[in-house]
């Protein structure tokens, strides 16, 4: 259950090719929704480009979810090599858009494709890389004699306790990496402590 890495934060960058000017947006993104949130503010924040093409990779890179968009250029010249730069650089959870206003020189196939790829590269070549480690998230029901020890796997194991409450029973949130989950499952086993996995 190894993590994978992600970008730390935005990354904006500007190049100019053959008068054409490239944006280019490199933001960390979780889902779907949120990457077509920051190209729609793309869209707003320069309504007079001529192009607002993207790619994105979500998820762990072995199935990962991928979508890339020409955006009125020939097909296959913006979103693949802006999307191959993603691939080639290992990183996930982020999507690069490249705003386009064009110069007046057409670049042709092989030039826009060279142009989107270093548009592309100028943003990743300058991200700063974290580690996403998954999470499991737990709710946890335990006699009051046994909290103790719970919070002390908790801190034992890279874990944070999220929420506690008190009725009849000790009723436990907690969020640890996912690679600790079969040590939880047999601490729970062990103590006779409730568990169910979000």
């Amino acid at each position: 259950m190894n993590g994978y890495a992600v970008p730390a934060g935005p990354v904006d960058r500007e190049i100019i090719i053959n008068k054409s000017r490239f944006i280019s947006w490199l933001r960390p993104v979780a889902d779907r929704d949120a990457a077509m949130a920051v190209v729609e503010e793309a869209r707003q924040l320069y309504p007079d480009a001529t192009h607002h093409c993207y790619a994105y990779l979500l998820g762990n890179p072995s199935s990962a979810q991928a979508a890339m968009n020409d955006d009125g250029e020939p097909s296959g010249t913006a979103g693949k090599p802006i999307f191959n730069v993603i691939q080639h650089k290992g990183l996930s959870d982020v999507l690069v858009v490249v705003i386009r206003y064009f110069g007046g020189v057409k670049l042709g196939a092989g030039g826009l494709v060279r142009a989107y790829a270093a548009a592309a590269e100028a943003v990743l070549a300058e991200v700063e890389r974290v580690e996403h480690v998954p999470l499991l998230h737990a709710r946890l029901s335990m006699d009051f004699s046994l909290e103790q020890r719970l919070r002390h796997w908790v801190d034992q194991h890279q874990g944070q306790v999220l929420n506690v409450e008190y009725g009849q029973q000790v009723a436990m949130q907690l969020s640890a990496p996912l690679e600790h989950l079969a040590d939880l499952e047999a601490l729970c086993a062990a103590e006779q402590i409730a568990m169910s996995a979000d």
